[in-house]
């Protein structure tokens, strides 16, 4: 009996270890647990970099046509949270984007990639900066797998409207989250 236990935790274990190395995942070279100084927001009383993460993502659900990048903080006084980053019509062929990819003027996102508006009311990335004394916050940054390799929307598309349109299309999703608080 102790045998047959033995053995079926440890094929459990195994089956555990195959299945979670297949599963759709996002991770980031530049991020830890907290944001730093180079993707915080040079604006609004912040003085970062405003450095969008380098980010790379593997195991796409089969039938992916697109991916899309969105970069959301749930903690922001609005009543609504904040867009800090949308991308979407990345090309399936693509599985990382790299530092500073959100500088709408470098053009560093893949071809046919689009970089629509945030709640900074600019296209591209807009860095964390919570107000002052308001604590941490947190940052969802989510790679979306679609089954269209299109949205049909452009780059002044709202995010409300994008996130509908992901929300329609989405096969698969993948998150990381940072933390920033501002203390200057």
């Amino acid at each position: 009996m102790k045998k047959s236990i033995f053995i079926l935790g440890l094929l459990l274990s195994v089956s555990n270890l195959i299945f979670a190395q297949n599963t759709f995942t996002l991770s980031s070279k530049d991020l830890g647990g907290e944001a730093t100084i180079n993707e915080e927001f040079n604006g609004f009383g912040c003085t970062g970099k405003n450095q969008s993460p380098q980010l790379s993502w593997k195991n796409a659900p089969e039938g992916t046509k697109s991916f899309a990048i969105t970069m959301y903080d749930p903690d922001a006084p609005t009543g609504s949270g904040w867009w800090h980053w949308i991308v979407f019509d990345i090309p399936s062929s693509i599985n990382e984007l790299v530092s500073n990819a959100g500088d709408f003027k470098l053009n560093l996102t893949p071809k046919g990639a689009i970089q629509s508006i945030t709640d900074y009311g600019t296209n591209g990335y807009g860095g964390p900066c919570p107000p002052q004394g308001h604590g941490l916050h947190q940052y969802i940054i989510t790679v979306y797998a679609l089954k269209t390799d299109k949205l049909g929307l452009d780059k002044n598309t709202n995010p409300a409207v994008v996130g509908y349109y992901l929300w329609n299309n989405t096969l698969a999703k993948a998150s990381i989250i940072t933390y920033y608080q501002r203390t200057k």
